[in-house]
């Protein structure tokens, strides 16, 4: 059941123990810093550069613009990110076929063969992390997040200011 408006503005004390937000961000950050340090630093990449690399082996191809919404990362920081892959030899950057104002972001065969040796690692930091879970409570659980997310995502504030930086995986 959800908290009423009434419920939660008589609350005068936080209890960082049961406070959601504060539960989502704790299990977020250490399982991107355990990412991180064990899978994507060896390689020079980090939480972010990871995310753009797994949204285009799963989507393939994609403009800029929609990249940054599918990663939920700003567009200069999404810019400059892109520009770092590319320097790697792991992204190709080409204009839109469309439009010659839009940017359109690849996968190169490189990055496509870093994403494939990485994937089963990620796999086994959600395994770990979800360790004890069933399938049933896992699902669950992501069915969960995606609507909070989605809950949040329409506020006013995140209407504003889209897409937002973030620390997971």
């Amino acid at each position: 059941m959800a908290l009423s408006v009434l419920s939660v503005k008589q609350r005068t004390k936080l209890d960082l123990g049961e406070f959601l937000p504060y539960l989502v961000n704790r299990a977020g950050v250490i399982i991107a810093e355990q990412f991180g340090i064990e899978t994507l630093a060896p390689h020079r990449l980090s939480i972010v550069m990871w995310r753009v690399m797994a949204v285009l082996a799963s989507n393939g191809s994609q403009r800029q613009i929609d990249l940054a919404e599918l990663t939920s990362i700003d567009a200069s920081t999404l810019s400059r990110m892109v520009t770092r892959l590319v320097r790697m030899g792991l992204l190709i950057r080409t204009r839109s076929t469309t439009s010659s104002r839009e940017v359109v972001v690849t996968l190169s065969a490189r990055g496509n063969a870093l994403v494939a040796r990485l994937i089963p690692q990620a796999y086994e930091i959600e395994a770990a992390a979800a360790a004890g879970l069933s399938p049933d409570e896992l699902a669950l659980v992501k069915r969960c997040l995606r609507r909070i997310y989605g809950n949040m995502k329409s506020r006013p504030a995140a209407v504003r200011k889209s897409p937002q930086k973030g620390v997971a995986i």
